[in-house]
């Protein structure tokens, strides 16, 4: 998709669309009373006889309007203005976006960008159109011997602002707008991808291609490497699957040389069967999607390098498949961990804690500023919050009002979820220094409890994705999230925002 910014009146733009929005009952949006007074009231007049109400998710594609350039005007349904927030702009723009690509116009003019929305500036509008015209005509039909083809598909969109003054303001957010949505397509891609081509192995490989690239650096640990390091909470998941398991380090050195890092940590599962304590069938497929915390920080680290953001910022990936096996780990079994705390495994289904451990104490060598670690970690999370926010956890206050102001400036939302000590009995062991499950109850509490343990020496925050980092059904597939809320929440650490 090719992008471009420009200020000026609607009904001067030579574009195959020029996009006005609706508010209900039937009044245009500020560009669309100039397009209208250019028309000779050729808008009004169709809304006045009742052709569109407003109302949002609605559109009206007009052809031929008089005194425009254009080849069409297309109308957009907005809602009531005083109800007119972020989530119904992000509607607008999706639905606007869905319906030129499906008229043929190969280019488009949207003049949304320029509707005030509460608490939010222009910068914003300009990253978030953007996000969304990815989101919206984002396909991964790479298995499709018959690809749906549209057309004349969109291959141009112009974000319009109000004044020459904005543009140069408008252009950086473009730029950070194409980066975030670059890096929530790769996160999608690599969710999307069965597990039998994204192995441990595979991740490892997109990282050292991606370390290729200016602003990054990659390193790969192998088994023996991680053997020598202790890491043996890690590998036990490892061990009932005949891939090897890997342990991935992204380096983005943006920022001043003394400068601590942040470091993110994503749990790289490529497939989870459960081990073991093996997993109903029914929709086991979707286990293909718990190395999300994985793609989400590949993508953000990939988003980052591409903005060029001056901070420090360290990706860590333990990656590994969790699969039955005559080797593999059994219920009852005790493992030692990098850091020499011992873990009786109840449950060889709760491995993404295994294996985030070992890399959050990895992540003591960097002596870092804060460390994000990013998990489809419980079930429990999905009954507790449903699929609209993720759980958040944390050990530090500020960090954590940080993460829920990104993630609601980014519309990708996170809960702060209690980390209260009175949940840490629950992990109590009568064979070791803790139990990798809790039980039942606070089943989201306890995970994050048993990573707790492990980042005692630095600013921690987890984030619990098992929700919020697919959908099932007709639209299942990968969502790229949180990619969204950890690069804005880099965005405002780097004061870019």
């Amino acid at each position: 998709m090719e992008f471009s910014i420009k200020s000026g009146s609607p009904e001067k733009q030579r574009s195959a669309c020029v996009v006005i929005g609706v508010f209900e009952p039937r009044k245009l949006s500020l560009a669309g009373e100039i397009l209208n007074k250019a028309a000779k009231n050729f808008l009004s007049d169709l809304l006045r006889r009742g052709d569109m109400e407003g109302k949002a998710g609605t559109t009206l594609l007009l052809h031929n309007v008089p005194g425009t350039l254009c080849d069409r005007v297309l109308l957009v349904g907005l809602g009531k203005e005083k109800d007119f927030r972020v989530k119904e702009f992000r509607e607008a723009v999706a639905t606007a976006v869905r319906t030129l690509n499906e008229t043929g116009a190969f280019d488009g003019t949207l003049y949304l960008t320029e509707l005030p929305v509460k608490k939010r500036t222009m910068s914003w509008r300009i990253r978030q159109a953007v996000q969304i015209v990815f989101e919206t005509l984002y396909r991964f039909d790479r298995y499709k011997s018959k690809k749906d083809e549209v057309r004349r598909p969109l291959r141009k969109l112009t974000l319009a602002v109000e004044s020459r003054a904005d543009l140069a303001v408008a252009e950086d957010a473009l730029a950070q707008g194409q980066a975030i949505a670059a890096g929530m397509s790769f996160a999608k891609d690599l969710g999307n991808l069965p597990s039998n081509v994204c192995t441990p192995g595979y991740l490892a490989e997109q990282a050292i291609a991606m370390g290729q690239n200016p602003g990054l650096k990659a390193e790969v640990l192998d088994l023996a490497d991680m053997e020598k390091l202790g890491m043996g909470s890690l590998l036990s998941v490892a061990r009932g699957s005949r891939q090897p398991p890997k342990f991935i380090i992204l380096r983005h050195d943006g920022g001043k040389a003394k400068e601590k890092p942040i470091v993110l940590i994503g749990k790289g599962v490529t497939f989870d069967s459960g081990g073991i304590s093996l997993k109903p069938g029914a929709e086991m497929d979707e286990m293909k999607y718990d190395m999300s915390g994985a793609a989400s920080v590949l993508g953000t680290m990939k988003a980052v390098a591409q903005m060029k953001l001056p901070v420090n910022v360290i990706g860590l990936i333990p990656a590994a498949e969790n699969m039955p096996d005559g080797n593999a780990s059994r219920p009852g079994d005790i493992v030692t961990s990098m850091s020499g705390q011992t873990i009786e495994i109840l449950n060889t289904d709760a491995e993404g804690r295994l294996i985030l451990c070992d890399a959050l104490t990895y992540a003591e060598r960097f002596d870092p500023e804060c460390v994000i670690d990013v998990a489809t970690l419980t079930g429990a999370c999905v009954i507790a919050l449903g699929h609209v926010a993720s759980g958040l956890f944390a050990n530090d206050e500020g960090l954590a009002r940080e993460l829920l102001g990104a993630g609601e400036e980014a519309w990708d939302r996170a809960w702060h979820m209690p980390l209260w000590d009175d949940y840490q009995e629950q992990l109590k062991s009568n064979f070791a220094d803790m139990a990798n499950i809790g039980g039942r109850p606070a089943g989201s509490i306890t995970g994050a409890c048993f990573l707790s343990r492990y980042a005692k020496k630095f600013n921690w925050a987890h984030l619990d994705i098992a929700g919020t980092a697919w959908k099932s059904g007709r639209e299942k597939g990968s969502t790229g999230r949180p990619v969204p809320l950890l690069t804005y929440f880099l965005l405002a650490r780097a004061g870019k925002t």
